[in-house]
């Protein structure tokens, strides 16, 4: 996905920015997300389409990792 379309995303929880996060391919988790701060909240992009629905978001701690 185009870097400068993932910047124009917001959460979909606070409005806030995300960061972009690439994850290792060991980790178990999705190679790339969009990570809220404010929230907590890490967002997949799977098959290069952000998914930007609440419930399928995974919680994670101050740092970005999971819960």
């Amino acid at each position: 996905m185009d870097h400068r379309l993932i910047e124009m995303l917001v959460c979909p929880v606070c409005k806030g920015p995300l960061d972009d996060r690439r994850n290792a391919a060991d980790s178990g988790l999705p190679d790339r997300e969009l990570l809220c701060p404010a929230d907590r909240l890490a967002f997949p992009i799977r098959d290069g389409i952000p998914i930007m629905l609440a419930n399928e978001a995974r919680a994670t701690d101050a740092d970005g990792d999971t819960l």
